[in-house]
């Protein structure tokens, strides 16, 4: 499989399908999108790995000429769909996305391996081990603790160890309540996913659905987003919506909204492990 953004031009198309055609691959899945805004192009190619006279470090190779040709802002990558991709999970203390996708894997249902899962408490280690899968307990300091921040700082720094040493194809904030500093936003970018609990860019931030109870309103979602050093504000994978009325209380909206957390999470994941998401600047192209 690969994928490609680069500037707009015409010929594109027609030259990834010549370097394929001429390899003897055969195209099971093709994807394309022009910006004509921002004058840029996307796609995702599959191909049947068995049509191919040579490996996918062979096909990388070649393509690296091709995707030369589309100049230096060209984004690309070639992967072979064959590879389980590799995920660790962060959660603090909700239940609900962690049982979600623990679930999803157990059935075969995500193309992942669940490598870890961190949590800043322990109360959801049972479940992770019950699944079979390592959980590390990393406690933060709390609120007034002394020296916090310096032993905040010690405690990323423990699970940067834990969660690189997987080398995972995405870091999945299941409803981890902690926020990343800067520097693990940018050495986990494009691989750092986040499940936030309310349509954004409405209501960011802490207790968004206390925010949405006072403002009356009449939706509330959930928004999967890549994780940036702007909170809440990253490039959005997958969003979806659930209508509430003025006899919702605060409780029933946390009630109904831990419905989208779960979908919009597990259908962002799946498309990241899929490669079905092409990031540019702070908006992404998802190939369906």
């Amino acid at each position: 499989m690969l994928t490609l953004s680069c500037p707009d031009r015409t010929g594109i198309v027609a030259r990834i399908a010549g370097f394929l055609a001429e390899a003897g691959g055969w195209i099971v899945e093709a994807a394309y999108h022009a910006d004509a805004e921002g004058n840029w192009f996307f796609t995702r190619q599959v191909v049947r790995a068995d049509s191919l006279p040579f490996d996918v470090d062979e096909l990388r190779a070649r393509f690296a000429e091709v995707a030369a040709e589309f100049g230096g802002e060209a984004t690309w990558q070639v992967t072979d769909t064959g590879e389980r991709k590799k995920a660790v999970l962060l959660v603090t203390k909700e239940p609900h996305c962690l049982h979600d996708l623990l679930g999803r894997v157990s059935a075969g249902e995500l193309p992942v391996r669940l490598e870890a899962v961190i949590g800043n408490h322990d109360g959801l280690e049972d479940i992770v081990r019950a699944h079979g899968v390592e959980f590390h307990h990393v406690p933060f300091p709390a609120p007034g603790t002394p020296d916090r921040e310096a032993a905040k700082t010690a405690a990323f720094a423990e699970v940067r160890k834990l969660v690189d040493v997987h080398e995972p194809d995405a870091i999945v904030l299941a409803r981890f309540m902690q926020i990343l500093p800067a520097e693990l936003c940018t050495a986990w970018a494009g691989r750092a996913i986040n499940i936030h609990h309310s349509f954004l860019p409405s209501f960011a931030g802490a207790r968004p659905y206390h925010q949405a109870h006072a403002r009356g309103v009449k939706l509330i979602g959930a928004t999967c987003h890549y994780v940036t050093a702007d909170l809440d504000a990253g490039p959005i994978i997958e969003q979806d919506v659930i209508r509430v009325d003025h006899g919702d209380t605060v409780a029933d909206m946390v009630r109904r909204g831990r419905d989208a957390e779960r979908l919009v999470l597990a259908r962002g994941l799946r498309w990241h492990l899929e490669d079905r998401v092409l990031v540019h600047g702070n908006k992404t192209v998802v190939f369906h």
